[in-house]
């Protein structure tokens, strides 16, 4: 067992890297960062197992930093861990930096999640222990690995930790974790300007095991880590009563602890002196980016541990894979984040809602995808994830042999949780609602895309045709909003996100199969409630539906067309019945299904070309703003859309209203040719 001495100086250690990091930076958050040290010290040098060697071994302890302000903790105590080196420290919040002022998932380098909007981090890792409950409900204690978790008083405010407190709770998620870094600080208050509640009694009412201890002391923080190791049917909370800026001094050494200022600027700035801070911490203000003696040899020896931990650990791998070779086989195959799915087995019936088809997808996948997770908000009846549903059964607490989470409501909180159990790894997450609700989930699905996970976010009821529900629950801008995440690009230059919109229920089983490949970024799937008549096919209609994998594509010509209709979504099938009219006037039509804009741009310029050759006359028809569609007709034709917010009405109603018909198509065409 180390001492008490060492482990508070390696914290100091910590403390001094992270105040240093920031002053050199002249910019971010020294004071939670030195408050918090001592609990990430003692979690790193007594605790958390991982593998030095291969830092992505799947059966892992995972930690999910919440408040990402507090990246300078993580980052010292990483370099401690020998995953940063002083001069990568010393670069905190620069340009091509490793160490950017939020940290960035990086698990080659220890940082398992994107952090930084307060709240999210959390209820990853909310997400990583159900998906951690799913894989040894299946594979037994090869996947007995603990998920951690640190939290910020700013964290617990946000609305997000009601639905990841619930939740974890409600699950018994006995496999989690949670450090409450308690300083009663925020940015620009204390925290009593804003607060009042009793968090201990809140987190026990959502059934989580509670202790409060300090959490700048090294014997106490270590007693609860120890304590929690063996909680049962409960996840758990500990609540560290920590001090924001612990160690630092003004110019005369007095302290200058529990400022608010040391919050969010450098210590110099924030009223302390950095100098008097670093030498009261043990460091040395000319040459502060160091490593102790003492932390070295700390570091050092939980090194040589976590290899004896890690190859006990792979001997009893090794030998549950020799009894059960098969078992073994799917565990890989599941982490390499692939499928195998006999799409021929999926049959639609014609003419039916999109959600619907997505549900007949989703029985099959529930069948075929072993690793698949679906999560519903209280609308698995409605947005049709209870095809999956069908075949299997959701979770509860102590039973996580099926594959479904009633999130309730709850959409940001369930976006979340998809994104945690995804960058566990080993399940393919889905999270379904209504289109109208991605407003809620927005926040999540960028940081999904920031992230590159692969998460299918499911949206149904997608446009005005939701109809009497009226216009709270009729999306008109919010497929303009989420396909401006098909216009961003990641930072390996690649669109951010997948959005796909089908057409009929032969599209949908594209989409879904365009969803499960797409192992890189982010999938939408935009869905709606109404039936819709199948599109024209010369052969096959499934086997023309294919074509939508490149993102638009012709679903028939007349020759040498006078105009090209475009569409995505039920909005084709309006356009063919304009078709027809305007074939009864003489006028040749090309009908073109765009259910992706973004993936259609980047397909070579050749095949662009082919589906709207320059100089064609362009029509365009959506049911959201018409800024869907512009940057496709530019200023060669016109853009039918909404420009309003939607209205109660029977969605037959709202067409004729609204002028989605045949009819009206017919007469917007003839008016630009």
């Amino acid at each position: 067992m180390n001492s008490i001495e060492t482990l508070n100086r390696a914290a100091d250690n910590i403390r001094v890297l992270a105040a240093s990091m920031v002053e050199k930076a002249k910019s971010g958050h020294p004071g939670g960062a030195m408050g918090g040290a001592d609990f990430i010290n003692v979690l790193y040098s007594e605790f958390l197992v991982y593998d030095p060697e291969n830092p992505t071994w799947a059966g892992r302890d995972r930690f999910f930093l919440d408040p990402g302000h507090m990246s300078p903790m993580l980052y010292s105590v990483l370099a401690c861990a020998g995953k940063y080196s002083m001069d990568e420290l010393a670069q905190f919040r620069q340009w091509g930096s490793p160490t950017p002022g939020h940290p960035e998932v990086d698990v080659m380098r220890g940082v398992e999640n994107t952090s930084g909007p307060l709240g999210q981090g959390h209820t990853y890792a909310v997400g990583a222990a159900i998906a951690a409950k799913f894989l040894k409900a299946r594979f037994g204690n090869v996947m007995g690995q603990k998920v951690y978790a640190f939290i910020s008083d700013g964290g617990i405010q946000e609305e997000i930790s009601q639905g990841a407190g619930r939740i974890a709770g409600h699950l018994g998620l006995d496999n989690l974790i949670m450090f409450y870094d308690s300083n009663d600080i925020q940015l620009s208050t204390e925290t009593k300007d804003v607060t009042s509640e009793d968090v201990a009694l809140k987190y026990t009412a959502w059934g989580w095991n509670v202790t409060t201890i300090d959490g700048n002391n090294a014997a106490e923080i270590r007693q609860a880590l120890t304590a929690a190791q063996t909680a049962n049917g409960r996840p758990t909370l500990i609540i560290g009563k920590t001090i924001m800026g612990k160690g630092a001094r003004k110019a005369d050494g007095s302290s200058y602890e529990r400022m608010t200022a040391t919050h969010g600027m450098p210590l110099g700035e924030a009223g302390a002196s950095y100098e008097e801070s670093i030498k009261n911490l043990g460091g040395n203000p000319e040459a502060p980016f160091v490593i102790f003696p003492e932390t070295e040899e700390l570091y050092g020896k939980r090194s040589q541990e976590l290899r004896a931990i890690v190859a006990e650990k792979y001997a009893a791998e090794k030998e549950w894979a020799m009894a059960n070779p098969q078992l073994a086989e799917k565990l890989a195959f599941f982490f390499s984040g692939k499928t195998a799915v006999n799409w021929d087995a999926v049959v639609q019936k014609p003419n039916q809602s999109t959600r619907g088809a997505s549900a007949v997808v989703l029985a099959e996948l529930a069948k075929q995808v072993e690793n698949m997770v679906v999560a519903s908000a209280d609308l698995s009846n409605s947005d049709k994830t209870d095809g999956f549903l069908k075949n299997t059964k959701a979770f509860t607490k102590d039973d996580f042999s099926g594959s479904f989470l009633q999130a309730g409501v709850a959409e940001l909180t369930m976006a979340c949780l998809s994104i945690g159990m995804s960058l566990h790894g080993g399940v393919i997450p889905a999270c379904a609602t209504f289109f109208v609700f991605s407003d809620y989930m927005k926040p999540a699905v960028r940081m999904a895309a920031l992230m590159e996970q692969p998460v299918k976010f499911i949206w149904t009821h997608d446009a005005f045709r939701v109809g009497e529900d009226g216009p709270t629950h009729e999306p008109v801008e919010q497929e303009a909003q989420i396909r401006l995440m098909e216009k961003l690009k990641n930072h390996k230059g690649h669109n951010s996100m997948l959005v796909l919109r089908p057409a009929d229920v032969e599209e949908t089983t594209v989409a879904w199969k365009m969803a499960l490949e797409n192992t890189h970024t982010p999938t939408a799937l935009i869905l709606s409630r109404q039936n819709i008549n199948d599109l024209p096919a010369a052969t096959s209609r499934k086997e023309e539906a294919v074509q939508a994998g490149k993102g638009a594509y012709v679903v028939e010509c007349d020759g040498n067309p006078d105009v090209i209709l475009l569409a995505s979504g039920s909005e084709v099938s309006t356009l063919n019945e304009g078709a027809a009219l305007l074939r009864a006037d003489g006028i040749k039509v090309r009908l073109v299904s765009v259910p992706s804009e973004g993936l259609f741009r980047s397909q070579p310029a050749e095949y662009q070309e082919s589906v709207l050759p320059q100089g064609a006359k362009l029509f365009g028809l959506t049911a959201g703003l018409p800024v869907n569609l512009e940057g496709l007709v530019g200023c060669r034709g016109k853009v039918f859309g909404l420009e309003s917010f939607g209205f109660s009405a029977p969605y037959k109603v709202l067409d004729e209203k609204l002028g989605f018909t045949g009819k009206n198509v017919y007469e917007q065409v003839k008016s630009i040719l």
